[in-house]
């Protein structure tokens, strides 16, 4: 096949299977290694035998649900690479704006001009995407990430080394290993589990197959993650303090009524994405 013929048939191949069309290109680019505009410039060109064959047999994995991120083994996330396999979550756009809101927030609330590093406490931290993307792109940021699966954490050392991010990685659950050291930070940011148990047979199947459970169904509510940084939020914030949450939709309100109740005086506010969907809850503190 041509360049263009690959392309056609993985789209057409894809839709029938109801799969992204989309994920055609990001495959072929993938296994050809270009950029987008260097495929697009070569679309008249001859595939190479073993670059068809190896192309046509992951379009395939993809139709039967693969996601195509486990099977190139990575993601874009906040203009980076990252490693994904399937023992973390694929980092999702929506995440890239609650760390913006965070680098806003931290620049806002602690003010510009300090003399020691900010500690940031990234629970639940998976491919180590929102870490790292902190650690990057602000340096007066001391991070550190949380993961109660070991797997997990050594996706997410590979990422910091690959990308050379300072991150110290520990492995516990949620915040229990700065309660049990006794330590004290200013920032605790999560995208913890938050899908109810009764929508998880709904979601489609390329999420519920082949992404990892513990990092998408929280509790009968979904809101237990929530619930339980309510106990735990308490012992290691420092008195000026900043928390933020991504959420599902519609629990917006009762993740910050969560807050407000944890910290009467916290200036709490539920934050919509771009898609207009209740997204991210910040709650500034003291």
């Amino acid at each position: 096949m041509k360049v263009y013929e690959a392309l056609n048939w993985a789209s057409y191949f894809l839709k029938k299977n109801e799969r992204d069309e989309n994920a055609g290109e990001l495959l072929l680019r993938h296994h050809m290694k270009l950029d987008r505009s260097q495929l697009f410039s070569r679309m008249q060109e001859m595939m190479p035998m073993d670059i068809q064959s190896s192309f046509v047999f992951n379009v395939h994995k993809h139709a039967a649900g693969i996601p195509v991120q486990y099977i190139m083994g990575k993601e874009e996330f906040y203009g980076r690479s990252f490693f994904v396999s399937e023992e973390v979550l694929i980092p999702r756009p929506e995440t890239e704006e609650l760390v913006v809101g965070v680098l806003d927030r931290v620049k806002r609330h602690f003010g510009e001009e300090r003399t020691e590093k900010l500690s940031v406490v990234d629970v639940g931290t998976g491919s180590g995407a929102i870490a790292i993307t902190l650690a990057l792109e602000n340096k007066d940021l001391a991070v550190m990430a949380t993961d109660i699966a070991g797997e997990s954490l050594e996706v997410a050392m590979d990422n910091a080394k690959e990308l050379e991010a300072d991150v110290e990685f520990l492995e516990g659950d949620l915040l229990l290993p700065f309660i049990e050291q006794g330590m004290k930070v200013d920032i605790v940011v999560s995208n913890p589990p938050y899908i109810p148990e009764k929508d998880y047979d709904d979601l489609s199947i390329v999420v519920k197959d082949f992404e990892p459970y513990r990092a998408l169904v929280g509790g009968v509510s979904g809101l237990e993650f929530y619930e339980r940084f309510m106990e735990e939020l308490p012992q290691v914030l420092k008195e000026r303090a900043l928390v933020a949450f991504e959420i599902g939709m519609g629990q917006g309100e009762a993740v910050k009524e969560l807050l407000v109740k944890t910290f009467p005086h916290a200036k709490a506010e539920v934050v919509f994405d771009i898609n207009g969907k209740d997204r991210m809850v910040f709650a500034e503190i003291g």
